[in-house]
């Protein structure tokens, strides 16, 4: 770990790579009033809107919003089906999820609206009967929120699977909070950047904000659940980590932009690319990361940069060992575009220990 100035706090680093432009918002934000105590930027950080993916920050008496981005309670589920990886036939798994897991832009149609549809599930009653902040949230809520659950969604989202060394095949769900946390977001980045708790304006985000994080947990539950009927197998989710969050920690609000919480002894997905293993991890509880760790590999090119610069054929070569839908474009999400996961690993070995290797078998992408 090392540590940055220019600001109010300390800047606390555990990443051997931070551009120039990540350490200008890291310093930026350091230097914010609100701030208490420090910064930490996590192995995979990198550039973003606003604040970098990959940093974590406390406050005592106040919220911030725009501090945590559009997808509220994006994170990680995971699911093992023991002795499952030999035998499966992956192009047909992979198939049959393209055809019941909506991705990208697509939700679930009712009959209505499509009549070779299947039944649309209501929402359930913990998301449906929660109270929001404004009307106009629980009419977003009501109008999308059951054809948004169960799906993946686009840009860095996706269900993969994955074999462990014992044979064991692992789900794993990369998914947020969709229409509903979008939209929370965006109407709290308008009522203020920071928002007090001891007034409604913060009280009242963070009870929208709990059902956005109950919403994206539910929404992975989901995913889980389609995987495990196309393989016609049982299970439940065994690890689900936020990413995209604000968590009380006695008197200080924990807010994580791309960021686990990882207390000591807890488990957690660090995922890797397309191509690169994942590992699941038992957090150490350090305090100075405020039990911290990071969500994955990290970006080291942007999205423009990689449809402008990588050939498919390259693509195609990196992913020769996984099962993927070659129709589509997975330029922005190729392994070309991550960190090494090993060396993430390493620059956190004091925040997280690495329990369980999974290779990459097959994996649908948003």
């Amino acid at each position: 770990m090392r540590v940055f100035s220019g600001g109010r706090v300390p800047i606390r680093v555990w990443a051997r790579h931070l551009d120039d432009a990540a350490l200008q918002q890291l310093r930026a934000l350091a230097d914010q009033p609100w701030v208490h105590e420090a910064v930490c930027a996590m192995p995979d950080v990198h550039v973003s809107h606003g604040v970098s993916v990959g940093t974590v920050f406390a406050t005592r008496d106040v919220v911030v919003p725009s501090a945590l981005g559009g997808d509220l309670g994006c994170g990680i589920a995971a699911a093992c089906v023991p002795g499952a990886a030999a035998g499966v036939d992956l192009r047909a798994v992979l198939d049959r999820l393209a055809e019941v897991v909506p991705v990208g832009d697509a939700v679930h149609r009712s009959r209505e609206l499509a009549p070779r549809a299947r039944r649309l599930d209501p929402l359930p009653e913990h998301l449906a009967e929660a109270p929001l902040s404004t009307r106009a949230l629980a009419r977003t809520r009501d109008a999308i929120g059951a054809r948004h659950l169960g799906t993946l969604g686009g840009g860095n989202h996706f269900l993969e699977l994955d074999r462990d060394v014992d044979g064991d095949l692992w789900i794993l769900v990369h998914s947020g909070s969709r229409g509903i946390g979008a939209a929370i977001a965006e109407h709290h980045r308008r009522v203020g950047e920071v928002l007090a708790i001891d007034r409604d304006e913060g009280r009242l985000y963070l009870r929208d904000l709990e059902l956005a994080l109950a919403f994206a947990a539910e929404n992975r539950r989901r995913l889980l659940r389609a995987a495990l009927d196309v393989l016609g197998a049982a299970g439940e989710a065994i690890v689900d980590v936020h990413h995209n969050h604000v968590a009380r920690d006695g008197e200080r609000l924990v807010h994580r932009k791309g960021a686990i919480a990882a207390p000591a002894g807890a488990r957690a997905i660090i995922p890797g690319s397309m191509a690169t293993a994942s590992y699941v991890v038992e957090g150490r509880g350090e305090p100075l990361s405020f039990a911290s760790a990071s969500h994955g590999a990290g970006r080291v090119m942007t999205r423009t940069q990689a449809r402008r610069t990588l050939r498919r054929d390259a693509v195609d070569r990196a992913l020769r060992r996984v099962v993927w839908r070659a129709e589509s474009d997975v330029r922005e999400e190729a392994p070309q575009v991550y960190r090494d996961i090993g060396e993430v690993l390493e620059d956190q070995a004091d925040l997280v220990t690495p329990l369980l290797r999974l290779e990459p078998l097959a994996v649908l992408k948003g």
